[in-house]
């Protein structure tokens, strides 16, 4: 067994184990007893997204897939600052 088979063999064990990580966010967005529970699945999703592009990019050695997942790693950061806002003040922009 070589390094690119472990490597490859680790790449595949990650992405199992962050799918199954977003789908248990996506239940907990779908099933959460509060709205603050719905928004921590959402912002934990996204860096689940971030994590599987940079894990896809590394697989497929392309480099669009990172930046992909620092776009979707800004718009996750915003979403949430946005949320958080709305849920403790009723309003996003002062």
């Amino acid at each position: 067994m070589n390094g690119f088979d472990i490597v490859g063999a680790a790449l595949d064990f990650a992405t199992l184990c962050l799918t199954a990580a977003f789908v248990l966010c996506a239940w907990r967005l779908l099933r959460g007893p509060e709205t603050v529970d719905r928004v921590l699945a959402l912002d934990t999703m996204a860096v689940n997204a971030v994590a599987l592009a940079i894990l896809l990019g590394m697989r497929w050695a392309t480099p669009l897939l990172f930046e992909a997942a620092l776009i979707v790693a800004m718009l996750g950061f915003v979403s949430t600052v946005g949320l958080g806002r709305y849920l403790s003040r009723g309003d996003v922009i002062e």
